[in-house]
């Protein structure tokens, strides 16, 4: 099911106040709910939704946000998840899924689409969510990772105890001095809500009527192009017990001085180094590497870090490495 990606879709359509004809948008919301009922029945066949929690949480806020109501056993599956610590990886809060949960138990509250005993219970899992995301703020000021740490500070706004939270000034610095980290649509969508201080909530009470409309194409300039050439140092890991061997390459890899670290594998690429990319709404994510899969069902993913253990915190398409840079592609579980 295209769960997440069509209540991202949605969200998107509400915020940016769509024309009064409301049967195309009518049909969407019909899709989301099938797309939900689905991975609702996934989660009672095999304990967890076919897609994710992230992606199930997601339609629940999506559908709530265009005040839909959802059956009581979709939401509660949620409730359970939470209650259960099943949003977790590997011993770790999933902080994103968590705050989207969170945003989603609070606009049905808000929204009073559900009862008062189911309201009850919502309002517990919330305070449960915001308290862990607290214990979650690493001391780089991020609760769980760059990423993830937008849509904590939205739980924050949209239960209004933003002020009342040091770690919310701390987060909201970190962000301030790593913008440059979100720089495609999809990330974008998540942190410019939170630099007004407002979450996705407030789409729900938006007056389209008294918008003004802003909405002006305008054209910019590329970014001027980096003359010359560099040399980054390409290295790559596989640190899981069931790797035949830790370090599976280790080359001076030259690419334009311009180049983001995709552009560099692709230098690498011509030198027989293979890669594979999966497209997402949040860019290229790297899925394979010299033949070497990261797994779900493994919980394995390609790390990538610049030496000798500072993570990138951005995408494969949006880094763009230093001349004479060591870049370490290392395959670690979450």
């Amino acid at each position: 099911p295209e769960t997440g990606r069509l209540a991202l879709y949605l969200l998107g359509l509400r915020a940016a106040c769509p024309p009064p004809d409301p049967s195309p948008q009518r049909l969407l919301v019909t899709w989301l709910k099938h797309y939900l009922e689905v991975d609702w029945a996934g989660s009672r066949q095999n304990g967890q939704p076919l897609t994710s929690y992230y992606q199930y949480s997601l339609g629940v806020l999506a559908l709530c946000v265009h005040r839909k109501r959802v059956r009581e056993e979709v939401i509660r599956r949620l409730l359970v998840a939470e209650h259960h610590g099943r949003f977790r990886h590997a011993g770790s809060n999933a902080v994103d899924t968590e705050a989207v949960a969170a945003l989603a138990f609070t606009c049905l509250v808000r929204e009073r689409l559900v009862g008062s005993k189911l309201g009850r219970e919502l309002r517990k899992a919330k305070h449960r969510v915001r308290k862990r995301m607290l214990q979650e703020q690493g001391p780089d000021g991020f609760f769980g990772n760059i990423y993830s740490t937008p849509w904590a500070m939205q739980v924050f706004i949209a239960t209004n105890t933003c002020q009342m939270q040091p770690a919310y000034g701390r987060a909201m610095a970190a962000l301030l001095e790593n913008l440059e980290a979100f720089s495609i649509s999809a990330t974008m969508a998540q942190v410019l809500p939170v630099l007004y201080g407002r979450s996705y909530l407030d789409i729900a009470s938006m007056r389209c009527r008294e918008e003004p409309d802003m909405l002006m194409p305008i054209s910019s300039d590329p970014p001027p192009e980096v003359l010359g050439n560099m040399t980054v140092r390409l290295v790559v890991e596989c640190s899981l017990s069931w790797c035949a061997q830790h370090q599976l390459y280790d080359r001076p890899v030259p690419a334009p001085a311009s180049a983001s670290l995709l552009g560099v594998l692709r230098e690498a690429a011509v030198q027989d180094f293979k890669f594979d990319t999966q497209d997402t709404p949040q860019g290229p994510f790297l899925t394979s590497v010299l033949g070497v899969q990261a797994q779900q069902k493994k919980r394995s993913y390609w790390q990538l870090l610049s030496n000798p253990n500072t993570s990138l915190h951005m995408g494969v398409a949006e880094y763009r490495p230093r001349d004479g840079e060591t870049i370490i592609l290392r395959l670690s579980e979450w």
